[in-house]
């Protein structure tokens, strides 16, 4: 049996048995840890997990800290006097064996969760994995609630479906056609039903008093809403 787990950023394939080196967990030489997040599992049935494996997850013992190998960077610099330096790098990293893997019941096993040595305290910005399914459920519907206080709220006064090219009229331009999507008018049916008090009113909104009259917009909006 293997099982496809994430960890660090990374999927690793592993079966009981297998040694690997995983980015550095907050756990000594010796700990138990136990993997949460199984994309997959394999053996004589495959099972896919949508986005992880409800109940599935990954034993293992921790062996040692260690570091990576030496990775060197070397940056050249011609246009400041021919500067140049060398840095290297060793990545930090956990040893492992794997001792177990579980299809089922890992919520149950009071094996210590594999937390990242880099990870913040829960509640203070971090993911939190689950492999409930009910939990599972209820994150998929907080993240689906936030996306949809995430989306721009549409712009007051505009009024839904095709709107009519208010330039069309005459002496309205792009900016005053702006004006007048904000003041919630967007056709030209609506511009031919206005009555008096609307004139006016608009008039003052647009800043143009009494130029409604002077340019015939209601005659023009009504010939126009009629094509």
């Amino acid at each position: 049996m293997f099982a496809v787990m994430k960890t660090g950023g990374k999927q690793y394939k592993v079966q009981s048995g297998d040694t690997l080196r995983v980015e550095k967990l907050a756990a000594d030489a010796g700990e138990k840890v136990q993997f949460n997040e199984i994309l997959m599992l394999g053996g004589d049935k495959i099972t896919v997990g949508v986005p992880l494996v409800d109940g599935a997850a990954v034993q293992a013992e921790v062996i040692d800290q260690i570091k990576g190998d030496k990775v060197i960077h070397f940056v050249k610099r011609r246009r400041k006097h021919g500067s140049q330096r060398t840095k290297g790098h060793r990545q930090q990293l956990t040893l492992l064996r794997v001792t177990e893997i579980l299809a089922s019941g890992a919520d149950k096993s009071g094996i210590k969760a594999a937390v990242g040595a880099g990870t913040l305290p829960r509640g203070l910005g971090e993911e939190v994995y689950t492999t409930n399914a009910s939990e599972q459920a209820d994150m998929k519907a907080r993240v689906k609630n936030d996306e949809a206080k995430a989306k721009p709220a549409k712009k007051a006064g505009v009024a839904s479906g095709a709107a009519d090219d208010l330039k069309e009229l005459s002496g309205v331009g792009p900016a005053l056609e702006k004006k007048l999507h904000e003041a919630g008018i967007t056709s030209f049916a609506q511009i031919a039903a206005w009555t008096e008090e609307d004139v006016e009113k608009f008039g003052e909104v647009l800043s143009f008093k009494g130029r409604i009259e002077r340019e015939g917009w209601i005659e023009q909006a009504k010939a126009l809403s009629e094509k």
